[in-house]
């Protein structure tokens, strides 16, 4: 229901206008809540170390999130700014099986830091791309 609405609320975010009453400022700032979320839950599921199989299919599952955000919007710039999250969990998803573990099988601290490091980089250009849509730009 989440996805559906902060899908729904990015049509506004992304076109640059307001549908109905939602103004495009609260729309952007749904799609940001709904990227942290996916960010979030990426980022977790890389700290709770499961192995690589399982985590791929939650990363996949994040990915699937991003995608239909994605096909929503009408902005190139917001549209960007999700396909190079998607591009990240998808790089964190194929690196995820290569990572250095230590003596007992775990993943690397310093390792997965720098996964979730970049998937944080990827989200942060979100706010960037939607804070652009804001200013006087034709949108």
């Amino acid at each position: 229901m989440l996805v559906l609405a902060g899908a729904l609320l990015l049509t506004g975010c992304a076109s640059g206008g307001s549908a109905g009453s939602t103004p495009k400022a609260d729309a952007c700032a749904t799609l940001q809540s709904e990227v942290r979320d996916i960010s979030n839950g990426a980022q977790n599921t890389l700290a709770a170390a499961g192995t690589p199989s399982e985590i791929q299919a939650k990363l996949k599952d994040y990915s699937a999130r991003v995608v239909a955000l994605e096909e929503k919007a009408d902005n190139p710039d917001v549209a960007d700014a999700l396909a190079k999250v998607d591009e990240k969990l998808a790089e964190v998803s194929t690196t995820v099986g290569t990572l250095p573990t230590d003596a007992d099988g775990a993943i690397d601290g310093a390792a997965i830091a720098e996964q979730q490091a970049g998937i944080q980089a990827a989200a942060d250009k979100i706010k960037t791309a939607c804070t652009a849509t804001e200013a006087p730009s034709g949108y």
